[in-house]
C-alpha cells in the first residue's frame, strides 16, 4: 500500500510542478511574424526580445487560465491529502485519505484537460489559420505530461485505496 502512496505522491509533485511551470512560462506557442520568430503564453507575448503583457480580456485565454490555476490549486489539495494518507490519525478513520487524494488528483486531472482542450481547439482553428508557420512549444507539452502525472498520481491513490479497504474486510472476517 505504501509504494502505491509513495508512487503517487512522486507523481502528484512533479504533476504540480509541471502545472506551476506550464502556466507561468510564455512558450505555449511559437510562430513567425514578420519575417521573426514570436512566442505566447497564457499571460504574455514576445516579440524581438521584448515581451508584453496580454490585455486582452480573451475568453479562451480567460477560460485557460483558471482551469490551469484551479488544476494546480486541486493537485496541491490532493498532495496535502496524500501527506496525511501516511498518518494514521483515529480522528480520521471515517475519513479515508488516500480515497481523497485520489479524488482530488483526478479533479486535477479534469481541470487540465479542459483547459488543454480550449487552448488546442482556439490555436488549431484560430491562431493556426492566422499565422502561418507557428508550433506548439514546451510550456504546452508541459501541461499534457501534468495532464498524465496527475492523472497516473489519482490511479497510484485509488490503488492503494482499493488496497486498504480489501485489507480491512479481510481482517473484519
Amino acid at each position: 500500500m505504501y509504494s502505491f502512496l509513495g508512487g503517487g505522491l512522486f507523481c502528484a509533485i512533479v504533476g504540480n510542478i509541471l502545472l506551476v511551470v506550464s502556466t507561468a512560462t510564455d512558450y505555449w506557442m511559437q510562430y513567425r511574424l514578420s519575417g521573426s520568430f514570436a512566442h505566447q503564453g497564457l499571460w504574455r507575448y514576445c516579440m524581438s526580445g521584448k515581451c508584453y503583457t496580454q490585455t486582452d480580456s480573451i475568453a479562451y485565454w480567460n477560460a485557460t487560465r483558471a482551469f490551469m490555476i484551479l488544476s494546480a490549486m486541486s493537485c496541491f489539495a490532493g498532495i496535502i491529502a496524500g501527506i496525511l494518507s501516511f498518518a494514521q490519525f483515529s480522528a480520521f478513520e471515517r475519513f479515508n485519505r488516500s480515497f481523497a487524494a485520489g479524488i482530488m488528483f483526478f479533479i486535477s486531472t479534469l481541470f487540465v484537460l479542459l483547459a488543454m482542450a480550449i487552448y488546442t481547439g482556439v490555436t488549431v482553428n484560430f491562431l493556426g489559420k492566422r499565422f502561418g508557420d507557428w508550433r506548439f512549444s514546451w510550456s504546452y507539452i508541459l501541461g499534457w505530461v501534468a495532464l498524465l502525472m496527475t492523472f497516473f498520481a489519482g490511479i497510484f491513490y485509488m490503488c492503494a485505496y482499493r488496497m486498504h479497504e480489501c485489507r480491512r474486510v479481510a481482517g473484519a472476517r
